[in-house]
């Protein structure tokens, strides 16, 4: 099957398309035959080589963790999916991922698409849609009627953060380019702040809930408007000072995404019922040039929604 593989890490230009065996469905997998898959930022920094003491795995290594296609062969042991069904998953992070053809998938990630959801839409949700659901309501506990912030709502996790803290009643601030602020309204922005003309520790303060996905000076800033004793504050980027968490005497966070198939259940449900939707702003196909051209855009951090890739016709 056709794959776009890295032999070695590196910039762009180590993207390579390839030939690569089949995956073999163990006993609870089945294979996927991919319709569309998406870039995340994980990707590149792996690409690059930033996280190869967190996964110190072998070449070639196929990059991507989001799939949304059909299933073309079940494991001896799965009774619960058939040939044919419609699904899509964030597989386990392993270094045969989604960037081929088909894909093995464990069954207990798996969900089905809507009816009402394409491939593509369905194919941008899974790493970014379940990393907003875990931040807010795993790690954020996140109640109807808090205050919720969420930096740079425009990206691709963003826009599904935003997207859920409105289905669970809260007001929803979100930091964002002004090029972008119609599109956060429309999703369900309660309070906008164009981050490069204002300041939002001048204009918030006793906020229940931060969702950092920016790190550096704005997760430190954060803290100057967080609740203090009740309020959290969920990075996805990095640590803080320990001085910061114990000074504002509030729960801090730096999570990882764990896959769930059961999440993205409830977040098709949502899907399907027109109450969460994915905001996709560039698609690619499954090339050497289309990933490296992706990969590209998603490295100047200013993509809006997701980036998508579309697999075969």
């Amino acid at each position: 099957m056709k794959a776009v593989i890295i032999e070695e890490y590196g910039g762009k230009e180590k993207l390579k398309e390839a030939e690569v065996p089949m995956p073999k469905a163990e006993a609870h997998q089945v294979i996927v035959k991919e319709r569309a898959t998406s870039i995340n930022p994980i990707d590149w920094k792996l690409r690059e080589g930033y996280l190869q003491q967190m996964m110190p795995w072998e070449f070639p290594i196929i990059l991507g963790w989001d799939v949304a296609g059909e299933i073309v062969e079940v494991g001896s042991e799965i009774t619960n999916w058939k040939i044919g069904d419609r699904v899509f998953a964030r597989p386990e992070t392993t270094r045969f991922g989604t960037y081929a053809e088909y894909t093995a998938v464990d069954d207990n990630l798996l969900a089905y698409i809507p009816e009402n959801v394409t491939y593509e839409e369905a194919a941008a949700a899974p790493l970014a849609g379940l990393t907003a659901w875990q931040a807010l309501f795993d790690y954020g506990k996140l109640a109807e009627g808090e205050k919720v912030l969420i930096h740079a709502g425009s990206g691709g996790v963003g826009t599904y953060a935003i997207q859920l803290a409105k289905s669970k009643g809260a007001f929803v601030i979100s930091t964002a380019s002004e090029s972008n602020r119609e599109l956060l309204m429309s999703l369900g922005v309660d309070q906008f702040i164009d981050y490069k003309n204002e300041d939002f520790t001048e204009l918030l303060s006793d906020v229940d809930v931060i969702f950092d996905t920016m790190g550096g000076e704005v997760l430190e800033n954060s803290f100057k408007v967080v609740k203090p004793h009740t309020g959290r504050i969920i990075s996805i980027v990095g640590d803080a000072d320990k001085e910061l968490i114990e000074n504002a005497d509030i729960t801090f966070n730096n999570i990882w995404l764990e896959p769930n198939g059961k999440q993205l259940t409830e977040l098709a449900q949502l899907m399907e019922q027109g109450k969460v939707k994915s905001i996709i702003g560039e698609t690619y196909p499954l090339t050497e040039k289309g990933i490296y051209d992706a990969h590209a855009m998603s490295e100047t951090h200013h993509a809006v929604g997701k980036i998508v890739i579309k697999v075969g016709e």
